[in-house]
């Protein structure tokens, strides 16, 4: 059973939405969103690649109505929303020049994923692979600390920029918050770096601006002390930035998507995949079912590891690990999950309990940004499960 370090510092950080790999992300699951609004059951494993004067488009998309599926107008748009918007950036939404290179899905992977088609009577995992979830009490999101707090403070920086607060802001930019934990628990923050894209500005202005944006942002966490340090564009200039200056790829940004270092990873990425992907839907799952396990009490910290092998639907493994915070021991737990009674990893029941297909109140391409846990838009963020997990927990312990 693993173990709660005591006394270490521990350090994530987060890009903003301008970000190259970012800008990648978000294009690659707008082609997605509007894939399955016209098909919910279109096949969509869409990669992106950006730099200098160029944007990319290249994977496997089978989709009923692709014909009518602009992804030139849909790069385009989302380039612009970002605020890649005026000549002045040096690459803007009416700039570049574009390239599709998208074929259909290979029918071998086609036959695995699709009822009936494969070896097996029920739709199967979209790939092999080991998928994480992950959850803690030391957030009221149930968030590792440091990536919460790095996505905080590159969300309240879009924000200013986007409202034209702080009006020199340009798209592209990192965040990182260094916590010192102490038996466990967050004490205090160390460090916070911010480095942002922004106009030629006096540098004292930007350091005094953003110095302060972060100091009211994180004052309310209680974490902020007279030895935390500040350090805004270290370099001392960040004119140039976004694709101008740095290539981006889908799926270069996978810890900046999840925990922020914190716990294992499978390896897989997730943006530009429809929800036949397990790598994208079962980390979803496996995000929601540590989160439950963590609001209904039963541990102070839960990471789940979910393995499948493609075609096939049962996971498989499932292992739980609640870093010695169980209520109940991690073998009961993982009894629980393996029930089928709460939780069903199966991709189909995945697919259907958090309607990946058709979302509602939310979009892929906003998960992109900001990270893909964390936030209460999400179906796999919502704890409707506590009560039943408390309540097995409760028979295990009795009997």
């Amino acid at each position: 059973m693993s173990k709660i370090k005591t006394d270490h510092v521990f350090t994530s950080e987060s890009v903003g939405e301008g970000h190259p790999d970012k800008v990648c992300d978000q294009i690659s699951d707008a082609v997605l969103d509007a894939c399955l609004a016209g098909d919910p059951e279109a096949r969509v494993a869409c990669e992106t690649a950006v730099a200098h004067d160029s944007v990319v488009n290249l994977g496997e998309i089978t989709c009923n109505g692709w014909e009518k599926i602009d992804t030139e107008k849909i790069a385009r748009q989302v380039v612009r929303e970002i605020g890649y918007d005026h000549e002045d950036l040096l690459f803007w939404d009416e700039s570049f020049n574009y390239i599709s290179r998208i074929h259909g899905q290979s029918p071998d992977i086609s036959q695995g994923v699709s009822r009936g088609e494969g070896l097996y009577e029920e739709q199967g995992a979209g790939d092999q692979g080991m998928m994480f979830g992950y959850a803690s009490n030391e957030t009221p999101e149930l968030m590792p600390t440091p990536i919460a707090f790095s996505h905080r403070l590159l969300g309240r920086l879009t924000e200013l920029r986007k409202n034209k607060e702080i009006g020199y802001l340009r798209p592209d930019a990192k965040s990182q918050v260094s916590v010192r934990y102490v038996k466990g628990e967050p004490k205090e923050l160390t460090a916070v770096v911010i480095s942002h894209q922004t106009d030629e500005v006096d540098y004292e202005t930007i350091k005094k601006d953003l110095t302060a944006v972060c100091k009211e942002e994180l004052n309310p966490t209680g974490l902020l002390t007279g030895r935390t340090k500040f350090y805004i564009n270290p370099t001392g200039a960040f004119i140039l930035g976004g694709p101008y200056a740095d290539a981006g790829l889908t799926g270069r940004k996978i810890i900046v998507d999840t925990y922020g270092g914190v716990g294992a990873h499978g390896g897989g990425a997730f943006s530009g995949k429809d929800p036949s992907k397990v790598d994208r839907s079962a980390a979803y799952y496996a995000r929601f079912a540590a989160k439950n396990i963590v609001a209904a009490g039963l541990a102070e910290r839960a990471e789940i590891q979910v393995a499948y092998a493609i075609g096939v639907a049962a996971p498989l493994s499932i292992n739980v690990d609640t870093f010695g915070t169980g209520k109940i021991t991690d073998a009961e737990l993982q009894k629980i999950l393996e029930s089928d009674e709460i939780f069903d990893f199966r991709p189909a029941a995945i697919i259907d309990q958090l309607d990946l297909k058709n979302p509602a109140g939310w979009s892929y391409q906003k998960t992109a940004v900001n990270g893909h846990f964390g936030r209460e838009i999400f179906p796999w963020e919502q704890t409707g499960k506590a009560e039943a997990l408390a309540h097995a927990a409760r028979v295990k312990d009795a009997a």
